[in-house]
């Protein structure tokens, strides 16, 4: 079972949109996958179809009492070995709430540790943020997805990130490592984005992957219908160069 997160500290970079196809080509390629939703917002919830005003027990739950994450799974009604940990708006008060709360840290992994083993990927979409709830996440997975949009100030953050992930791995989790690095809203008409790559692939090496993901207005319609891409239209650009990402993610895997 390989826990992974999928985080960058910047917002609109495309986590929850890699998160949410990612998962679903695995699944449909027979992996038996599930995806935890930590960010308040609940983007995964939601692009999975799941209405959240009809959610008893969430993430919040599993963070702040004994639910386990058994007990707050669904299981996907459109896509066989999905099955999702959804969130809610009252995740955000969930680190006032276990502010005085012994290892609070290292809850997300023990409540993954009780699992057994069940998955074959656990993939944990991260909110835009540093704080209690992506610590969480950063403490209890095996390596971080870190998804970097073709601009101008995509190189800013990077520095930081890094920085949070080595802090992590000093104190918390020494065995995090950088799974790989993905291209995203790339666009192949302007240098900007050609330049913004070469630049990231001076950073991180082979951990970039080949696959570049473009932007893509589908891709964009997709969740407000509640669906993945693989559903929503397989044949558009983004579908193709996510199943792509989803290949190459596996063979990765297997080197």
């Amino acid at each position: 079972m390989k826990v992974i997160c999928i985080f960058n500290q910047k917002g609109g970079v495309g986590k929850t949109t890699t998160n949410i196809n990612l998962c679903t080509y695995l699944a449909l390629n027979g992996y038996k996958v599930l995806t935890i939703d930590i960010d308040p917002q609940g983007n995964t919830t939601s692009g999975f179809g799941i209405d959240k005003n009809k959610v008893n027990k969430s993430i919040y739950n599993v963070l702040t009492s004994d639910i386990n994450l058994n007990d707050a799974m669904k299981e996907s009604e459109l896509i066989n070995n999905l099955y999702i940990v959804p969130s809610k708006i009252e995740l955000a008060g969930a680190e006032v709430e276990l502010i005085n709360e012994e290892n609070r840290e290292l809850i997300l992994k023990k409540r993954i540790a009780d699992l057994n083993n069940e998955f074959d990927f656990i993939f944990i979409d991260c909110p835009p943020s540093l704080g209690f709830l992506t610590i969480n996440a950063l403490t209890a997975c095996n390596s971080v997805i870190i998804p970097i949009q073709c601009e101008f100030y995509a190189l800013e953050g990077v520095g930081q990130l890094l920085n949070t992930i080595n802090l992590v791995k000093k104190s918390l989790n020494k065995s995090i490592k950088v799974e790989g690095v993905i291209m995203s809203m790339y666009d192949g008409r302007t240098n900007l984005s050609s330049q913004v790559k070469d630049e990231i692939k001076k950073y991180f090496k082979d951990k970039v992957y080949n696959t570049t993901i473009p932007r893509n207005i589908r891709l964009a319609e997709a969740p407000s219908f509640g669906l993945p891409i693989a559903l929503y239209d397989d044949k558009c650009k983004g579908a193709k160069y996510y199943l792509e990402l989803s290949k190459e993610f596996l063979k990765r895997q297997k080197e």
